[in-house]
């Protein structure tokens, strides 16, 4: 076979195209393949596909082919024009790549296979032999072709968080499906215009669909559901882990105050003790159970503190609301009584939202899906080495985490 055949079949070159000649330079690593059509031959109008005689051409373009044998390939050609009576003058498009790209289709798939693979840009760049920048364009192609194939089907089960864009300042509020792990829209802020802008990306059947939704105990979230999604009082659960933090965080405050009033006599009984307060006893490491047995047995306040956020933990293994209510209600007449004042501010506020926390029990969500998906994202922020662009980031998490069909075809 020879070359010309050779690379006819290899880049799937159907009439009028055919391969005319084909170069090979050892000192660059690089094979040239060129193509051309007949004289005379007709082309489709690419707005209403009327065939028409090639009015002109374009200049020679060049496409990246896949590697032969690790030789950079470059397809060239110079691409017709029709003159359409009813679009004007159009450029037709090619078979071998998508409008606008200087890539091979086939040399696109490939690159978003490695992208897929090695999650991180600079390292695709590298074994692709491409620059940044030509790298990102596939990103951005993939993504945009992506989401305009991407059906707009039915929500149930979301989960709403944000994420810091830049460390501590310029976060963006994500939207997750829950039922199938993909981040659905973004926008940026966590305010209550935010988790609007996020809601308001759903189309109107997808917003009728939602059942529950998850997200933290904060009011510009709540704000911005009960805006966007009908009857949203009885369909948002407050997360679990998020309100089992704030428990968490009141027990360290009154370990802090009672380690600085106990320092006060030179009693160190709580030093090193940080740890075994903010972790569940069965996660604790056997020396680290007798230590908290030990520090238990003393009855401090911070012991006491302890057990009533241990306590609160059973309220998510209710089976119904009304039970969850009546055991929260007896929980909180339990640490209203006490002096535990981090305590008893976490009981407050939970009591505020009691309804969306309960709701847990009705639909059974968290959003452990919009967590694991957060360090999924941050993860691959490190490794590409940040995105100082909040467009880029978005177009990343876009990428990596929402679920959609990057392939072109």
């Amino acid at each position: 076979m020879q070359d010309r055949e050779l690379y006819q079949q290899i880049l799937g070159l159907k009439s009028p195209w055919s391969v005319s000649k084909v170069t090979l330079d050892v000192v660059q690593h690089q094979v040239d393949v060129f193509v051309e059509h007949p004289s005379g031959t007709k082309f489709c109008c690419p707005e209403c596909a009327k065939s028409l005689p090639c009015y002109d051409h374009t200049s020679e373009r060049q496409w990246r082919h896949l590697d032969t044998c690790q030789f950079k390939t470059i397809l060239h050609a110079s691409i017709p024009r029709v003159q359409c009576p009813q679009h004007g003058v159009k450029q037709v498009q090619v078979s071998w790549a998508e409008k606008g790209s200087r890539f091979t289709i086939l040399f696109e798939r490939f690159a978003i296979q490695v992208l897929l693979a090695t999650q991180n840009v600079k390292g695709a760049t590298s074994i692709l032999r491409t620059k940044w920048d030509q790298t990102w364009s596939i990103v951005k192609r993939a993504v945009a072709r992506g989401k305009a194939r991407k059906e707009a089907k039915k929500l149930p089960r979301l989960g709403i968080d944000e994420k810091a864009f830049l460390k501590g300042q310029n976060y963006i509020t994500l939207l997750y499906d829950l039922d199938n792990s993909t981040v659905e829209a973004i926008s940026d802020g966590n305010d209550t215009e935010s988790g609007i802008a996020c809601l308001s990306q759903l189309s109107g059947a997808q917003i009728q669909s939602v059942e529950a939704i998850a997200m933290d105990m904060s009011a510009a979230y709540v704000k911005a559901a009960k805006q966007v999604i009908p009857l949203a009082e009885n369909k948002i659960v407050h997360d679990r882990f998020h309100v089992m933090q704030l428990a968490t965080k009141a027990v360290d405050k009154v370990r802090r105050g009672e380690h600085r009033q106990l320092m006060k006599d030179d009693d160190d009984r709580l030093s090193k003790t940080k740890y075994i307060w903010l972790t569940s006893f069965e996660n604790l490491s056997e020396k680290q159970q007798v230590v908290f047995d030990a520090t238990y047995d003393l009855q401090l306040q911070t012991g006491k503190a302890w057990a009533y956020k241990e306590m609160l933990r059973d309220l998510w293994s209710q089976s119904t609301a009304a039970s969850a209510t009546t055991y929260f209600n007896d929980w909180y007449k339990r640490v209203i009584h006490t002096k535990l004042k981090p305590m008893k501010t976490v009981a407050r506020s939970i009591k505020e939202r009691l309804q969306n926390v309960v709701s847990f029990c009705t639909h059974k969500i968290t959003n452990a899906v919009a967590e694991g998906m957060n360090s999924k994202i941050m993860s691959i922020k490190r490794r590409v080495g940040g995105f100082r662009n909040r467009q880029n980031f978005k177009t990343a998490i876009f990428f990596y985490c929402g679920g959609l069909s990057l392939y072109p075809q």
